[in-house]
């Protein structure tokens, strides 16, 4: 009869709003010297789990990894310390865009900061019958999803003048998933440059945002933050001006949630993951919450319905 062992592990998994996950999930901890794994299947991960039975420092070095259903793997090592009290790990999860059934926006009405820059967007490429509450009740998920990350990004992000960016911008023009296109005021790039002094843009290789027909490049600029940096590309035609705007941070879903690698190399960064990006790392919402497979008979997600 092999011998019991006194290492422990003691997990908290919760979402991007810091709720604990409200589904059952497996965790498999591979020891990195014996040959052997350690499975807890189908436990539920809304409560604090207690895994005994581990091997303890000098040889307590696993490979811990988790794959929920409506959120994307996890992978790092834990190594088990020895004495009375379990090793402790807190992790937060990024949403699975796969596993999305539906997403719960907020109204026309809740929505009321977007509404003269939405009211103003009357030619909108794919989108040139609509415009204010029409516009944004016709944008598919993807991209509506898209338009409120940057939108509060853009509210949050300050200029050295006490501005904010979302106050310059005027008019959409073109919408996708990961960025947007808007006229702006020229006052923008120009209290953009500005701010480089106070640390808060600093000027970046614009090369590969191409200008629109009879525009040239005029500068492109990000903001500091270490993981989902918002970037200002400027495009200007004499009087007129354009940006192309995006929030674009593979690099902080790796490090910020750990992910499994190749659950996101190689592809575009889904404006899903820049929402819980935003919300775990800078502490914005951008008010829309996910509603998984699991949860489609009822209203609203469990695990997302407390705001940060």
């Amino acid at each position: 009869m092999a011998m019991e062992r006194k290492g422990s592990l003691r997990l908290e998994l919760y979402d991007a709003y810091g709720a604990p996950l409200a589904e059952k999930i497996d965790i498999f901890l591979y020891h990195q010297t014996l040959s052997e794994t350690v499975a807890v299947r189908s436990i539920q991960a809304g409560k604090s789990i207690l895994i005994r039975n581990l091997a303890e420092n000098p040889e307590g070095l696993y490979r811990l990894f988790i794959d929920p259903p409506s959120f994307l793997p996890v992978s790092m090592f834990v190594n088990i310390s020895s004495g009375p009290n379990p090793t402790e790990r807190s992790i937060p999860f990024i949403v699975d865009p796969e596993k999305v059934v539906d997403v719960a926006f907020p109204d026309w009405g809740d929505v009321a900061f977007t509404h003269e820059f939405l009211e103003a967007s009357r030619n909108v490429s794919g989108f040139e019958n609509f415009s204010g509450e029409s516009l944004y009740r016709e944008i598919d998920r993807i991209r509506r999803a898209g338009l409120l990350n940057i939108v509060a990004k853009c509210r949050r992000t300050r200029l050295e003048n006490g501005s904010l960016v979302f106050q310059y911008l005027r008019e959409l023009r073109e919408l996708r998933g990961d960025r947007f296109f808007a006229v702006v005021s020229k006052e923008l790039r120009e209290n953009v440059k500005n701010s480089r002094l106070a640390g808060l843009f600093h000027e970046v290789d614009g090369s590969l945002h191409r200008p629109p027909d009879g525009f040239s490049p005029a500068g492109s600029y990000k903001t500091p933050d270490r993981y989902g940096n918002l970037q200002l590309t400027f495009f200007a035609s004499g009087d007129n001006w354009v940006a192309d705007i995006d929030i674009d941070d593979a690099a902080g879903i790796e490090h910020v949630f750990q992910v499994v690698r190749n659950s996101v190399t190689g592809q575009p960064t889904h404006p899903y993951y820049i929402h819980d990006l935003l919300l775990r790392y800078q502490e914005i919402d951008p008010g829309y919450k996910f509603i998984f497979y699991n949860e489609k008979a009822s209203a609203l997600p469990a695990a997302a319905s407390r705001k940060s």
